[in-house]
């Protein structure tokens, strides 16, 4: 059998489909590619019908759709998002999302094959002066390590983030390789490269649709892939404009993400570490929850959580907020309320920290039991609660809600926290929380 992968990329000015078609360990990819502004809804739908007749492929023979998720323009963004949703819903599809920056990095990795200790750092025009800038590193032969997540700095900070960058990683022997479109745009930045012997510069790439494909391959073979409910664009800006008092008054940039994110030399730009939710947070938990459900919980419901006196914790990594999750201490369980990681750390361990962190959290409460909701579609997370030793104990009938007026079922999966002795080895399950609670949303790592 074929698998067929439809990929779309628009979150730069080039609107891109791609096909990547696997037999037998063959790969074969079919492109089509229109470079222009305010145009990728107008030519998107032409291009992939255009891509799949010359490859004599039929819609209803796609295996998944993947798009780039971002960061980029908002418009572009929505545009290949909505037709990999639609797409994905008429066809009954999982899709994959993969970070734009991301494809950036793997398509210079893969023309040039250099050392596996080169730090690629991706700088993508963000317009006003600012920048998208995200660091990976490979992992092994075909994974990368996300070091660090996209975040927007104006153009005068990114040498310094280098510099930081390059002294908390131990002065890596591979060197930081900059490159991406923001090259192009801004040339004080192919500058940097005069004083910096360890930095050297790359071409100003921007993610293809082909790029988008290959690795979303990968991805559908690890079995990372999401229900179409599940995707959304990652948005890094939290402003389109600034009005012009603003500006005057030095605002720019996202006021939510830390200017400059130090280094960890282990593993990441900014190890995560669990620190207890305030109301400080709520901003930053309400947009992570709004990226990974199509039915979030608000600010106000986390708020509302908060003076509940539910558990509250956030995963923080640099300084900003990159997952967090919220659970119910009764007298006979601990409920998760709601987990979630941010869409460009996930794959990371941060979901496993955060759970474990909610079962030690019950454990020093004295609670026997942990208790969660989550979809019969979302097998990434059920996958992540049974690697932790949560079992399904029960089915809650139309629980979620999903979409054009129908509902989908809730797993009710718990992991008991107290060790059995062999005379009730055989005993049903711990008691299930049954009281049910407002806005319930599942975890996405």
């Amino acid at each position: 059998m074929t698998l067929h992968i439809l990929a779309l990329e628009t979150s730069s000015s080039l609107c891109g489909v791609a096909l990547l078609s696997e037999k037998q360990g063959e790969v074969c990819v079919q492109s089509a590619g229109h470079d222009a502004t305010a145009e990728h809804a107008e030519r998107l739908l032409p291009m992939i019908d255009e891509v799949l007749a010359r490859a004599g492929v039929q819609r209803n023979q796609l295996s998944t759709v993947a798009y780039g998720q971002g960061p980029g323009g908002f418009t572009g963004l929505r545009v290949a998002c909505g037709v990999t949703q639609g797409m994905a819903f008429a066809l009954d599809l999982p899709v994959i999302p993969v970070p734009s920056l991301l494809a950036v990095a793997d398509q210079d990795h893969a023309a040039r094959g250099d050392s596996p200790t080169v730090i690629r750092v991706v700088v993508q025009d963000a317009r006003m002066g600012e920048v998208y800038l995200a660091a990976y590193g490979p992992e092994g032969l075909h994974e990368w390590r996300v070091l660090q997540p996209p975040v927007l700095l104006t153009v005068e900070d990114v040498g310094t983030w280098l510099d930081q960058a390059y002294r908390s990683a131990g002065h890596p022997s591979g060197g930081i390789r900059l490159l991406g479109d923001a090259l192009a745009e801004y040339p004080a930045l192919v500058l940097l490269e005069q004083q910096r012997v360890w930095l050297s510069v790359g071409p100003a790439l921007r993610a293809s649709a082909e790029g988008v494909a290959r690795l979303a391959l990968r991805d559908w073979h690890a079995g990372r892939v999401v229900s179409p409910d599940l995707a959304a664009p990652l948005y890094v800006r939290d402003k389109v404009a600034f009005t012009t008092a603003e500006r005057q008054e030095g605002a720019g940039g996202n006021p939510r993400a830390p200017a400059l994110v130090q280094v960890d030399a282990a593993h990441s730009i900014g190890q995560a570490v669990i620190e207890r939710m305030g109301h400080n947070d709520l901003n930053a938990v309400a947009d992570i929850e709004r990226s990974v459900q199509s039915f979030p919980w608000s600010r106000g419901n986390f708020a509302d959580g908060l003076e509940a006196g539910y558990s509250g914790w956030v995963a923080r990594q640099g300084g900003a907020v990159v997952g967090f999750y919220m659970a119910m201490h009764a007298p006979d369980v601990a409920h998760v309320l709601v987990v979630a990681v941010r869409p460009d750390c996930q794959r990371h361990g941060i979901g496993h920290m955060l759970l474990e962190h909610c079962e030690q959290r019950a454990r020093e409460s004295g609670l026997p039991a942990l208790l969660l909701e989550v979809r019969p579609s979302n097998g990434n997370a059920i996958t992540i609660y049974e690697s932790l030793g949560f079992q399904v104990i029960a089915t809650r009938k139309a629980y979620y809600p999903a979409g054009r007026g129908e509902r989908e079922d809730g797993l009710v999966m718990q992991k008991n926290l107290v060790l059995q002795t062999p005379a009730d080895a055989n005993d049903k399950p711990l008691t299930m929380l049954q009281s049910g609670v407002s806005g319930q949303s599942e975890a996405k790592h």
